[in-house]
């Protein structure tokens, strides 16, 4: 008892205790990170995206206003989910894979999944498009957390708890696969390899995966034809750059012409029908190109302290005990972080192209309110760790 008590006032006094002066009920800095990234979003997705929407719709503001619309909707059901106790989602964790799994294999019938650029990776659903692996991403880091929780007592102790995870990232990636999105199977991964390092499991048996995911992907990068393509477009983009290697060369311009304070908000050459998807997975090319470098490393800042602030907030809430909560901030955590990052580099020419969007700034329905899901279950875990903090703080009192 005593030495969960000290573990109790270790964690509340580290983390909790800083922000007693904050009058939100959440974490008032992740929650402004992740709104100012919204609203550069809505800003730069517009510039990117003006002169294509009033030459294909004959209306210059078409995508913000159904962005504009995603975000709203975004920002609802976060405020719904944050009501829900964390106890709800651990409950129901089984149901949610089950969803998954069962997304993943609709979307390949025939007639039932939309085929864009050679991928059928979306749902349509009256005059939407959903994409599938932005829902399953969420789900999966769900179930882990779960499942890492439900494990706790042999993560240091047993090889046995790497064996579901396993199991469960080759099914998903052999189904991610086949739309194909490999993106998508990249993400899952290094986000499901990230929750158990933190969670504790034993350093060769993540090294043993983490050798085992290397060598898979390895496989199937030069396996593939258009993939080899795109490894051979990627490492030389001027070697072929009206064709292969035509997106990352004109995103490379892109950068080249922002220099250090950029041309100018909605001054950007590039987006003038040069470069391919400016407002969904080449957005950050965009922003690099008007606002500059300046401007490309507050929007690398802003990603980089959602994290920092996840692993805060899974750090307090696994020395408190909460570990679901725990496995959930990180799971979130390290799911954006590692999205956003891959976007940023394909856009920056150090990986090659996928079809990934940047969390809560490309347009899509499907990206925007996932990420806003996301982070709703991370404000939960905030909460309910302040929550505990303050219960515990009567218990004290009351004892004295």
């Amino acid at each position: 008892m005593l030495a969960k008590a000290a573990q109790i006032n270790i964690g509340f006094n580290r983390f909790v205790e800083r922000r007693q002066f904050d009058r939100l009920p959440v974490d008032s800095i992740l929650l402004t990170c992740t709104l100012a990234l919204i609203f550069i979003g809505l800003v730069m997705m517009t510039s990117a995206s003006i002169s294509s929407a009033d030459k294909v719709f004959n209306n210059a503001f078409y995508y913000l206003e159904r962005q504009f619309l995603f975000v709203v909707f975004g920002l609802t059901l976060a405020y719904a989910t944050w009501k829900i106790p964390l106890s709800v989602w651990f409950s129901i964790r089984p149901i949610l894979l089950v969803i998954g799994l069962l997304l993943l294999a609709v979307v390949l019938i025939p007639g039932v999944g939309q085929t864009v650029n050679g991928s059928t990776r979306w749902i349509r659903f009256s005059s939407l498009n959903i994409q599938v692996s932005e829902i399953v991403k969420i789900l999966i880091v769900i179930f882990m957390a779960g499942y890492l929780t439900k494990q706790q007592a042999f993560l240091r102790d047993s090889c046995r708890t790497a064996i579901v995870p396993i199991v469960l990232l080759f099914v998903v990636a052999g189904l991610l696969l086949m739309e194909p999105d490999f993106g998508a199977t990249v993400v899952i991964f290094a986000t499901v390899l990230s929750m158990m390092l933190l969670a504790g499991v034993q350093l060769r048996i993540f090294i043993g995966l983490l050798g085992l995911a290397g060598t898979a992907f390895f496989v199937l990068a030069y396996s593939t034809p258009y993939r080899l393509e795109r490894m051979s477009s990627f490492l030389d983009p001027w070697k072929d750059p009206f064709n292969s290697g035509f997106q990352l060369s004109q995103s490379l311009i892109a950068f080249g012409r922002g220099e250090w304070f950029g041309v100018g908000l909605g001054e950007s050459v590039q987006k003038l029908f040069y470069l391919p998807e400016a407002h969904t997975d080449f957005v950050f090319a965009v922003i690099a190109e008007e606002l500059g470098v300046i401007g490309a490393l507050i929007v690398i800042g802003l990603y980089t302290c959602i994290a920092w602030r996840a692993l805060k907030i899974g750090r307090a809430c696994q020395e408190l005990g909460q570990y679901f909560a725990a496995y959930i901030s990180f799971g979130v955590g390290s799911w954006l972080i590692f999205q956003a990052y891959v976007n940023i580099g394909v856009n920056m020419g150090v990986l090659p192209t996928k079809g990934l969007t940047l969390p809560f700034m490309s347009y899509g329905g499907s990206s925007m309110l996932m990420s806003c899901f996301a982070l709703a279950l991370l404000l939960r875990a905030d909460y309910e760790l302040r929550f505990q903090y303050r219960e515990t703080k009567k218990e004290r009192r009351a004892k004295s």
